[in-house]
C-alpha cells in the first residue's frame, strides 16, 4: 500500500519530535494518556515547577497536541486526539538498541 506524503504529514511529524526532545514534555504527553490534568498537578506529580509546566503546556498546546478546558477559575488540559494516546502507546512498544559508549544520561553524541 503506497500512501502519499505531504507536507502537512511531515509538519505534524515534526512538531511531534519537538515536543518528545525533551524529557519534561514527553513526560507531560505520557501522563495526560491517563486522562485530563490540571497543571499543579501535573507539575506535582512531574516534580517541576509550575512556571517550567506552563512553558511546556504552552509548547504543547502550539504543536497543537494538548488543549485547555476551563474549568471556572482553573484550566484541565488533555491530548487533542485519543489517536496521539495510542500513538504514544506505540512508540513504547519499540524496541531500540542504545549503544552505551554513545548514549548515556547527559544526552546523546552520535553522529
Amino acid at each position: 500500500m503506497t500512501t502519499t506524503t505531504t507536507l502537512t504529514h511531515t509538519a505534524a511529524l515534526a512538531r511531534l519530535g519537538h515536543a518528545l526532545s525533551d524529557g519534561t514534555r514527553a513526560r507531560i504527553l505520557l501522563q495526560l494518556r491517563d486522562g485530563p490534568a490540571y497543571p499543579s498537578d501535573l507539575a506535582a506529580s512531574l516534580g517541576v515547577s509550575r512556571q517550567v509546566m506552563s512553558n511546556q503546556l504552552a509548547c504543547l498546546r502550539g504543536c497543537g497536541l494538548v488543549e485547555a478546558s476551563p474549568d471556572g477559575r482553573r484550566s484541565s488540559y488533555r491530548l487533542v486526539d485519543p489517536a496521539l494516546s495510542s500513538a504514544l502507546g506505540d512508540l513504547l512498544r519499540l524496541v531500540l538498541v542504545v549503544d552505551p559508549e554513545c548514549c548515556s544520561s547527559d544526552g546523546c553524541a552520535c553522529a
